[in-house]
């Protein structure tokens, strides 16, 4: 069953990909890939306001990974946005 967030994690990377993260003060250790995609953003959706933002809206990075924080493993996917360096937790699987 997937379940939807939206909730920001810190992500530590290592060679260009995540190897740990905190989830709501919990340390989850990633164990592996399982993939990997990169899309643009919604641009049409967002409201032009003359921030500059507008004029290179970005991309945003994809990591579906099998993770755990202790002896339970699951899929998350993580979300991150390179302009902000900002990660999300995105969905979770268990």
């Amino acid at each position: 069953m997937a379940r939807v967030f939206g909730d920001p994690v810190q992500v530590a990377v290592c060679g260009g990909r995540p190897v740990r993260f905190v989830w709501r003060d919990r340390p989850y250790r990633v164990l592996r890939v399982l993939e990997h995609w990169v899309t643009t953003r919604d641009w049409w959706r967002e409201q032009h306001t003359g921030d500059p933002f507008w004029e290179n809206p970005g991309e945003r990075e994809f990591w579906r990974v099998e993770a755990t924080p202790a002896e339970e493993v699951g899929v998350y996917e993580l979300r991150h946005e390179p302009s902000g360096d900002a990660w999300t937790l995105s969905r979770m699987w268990d």
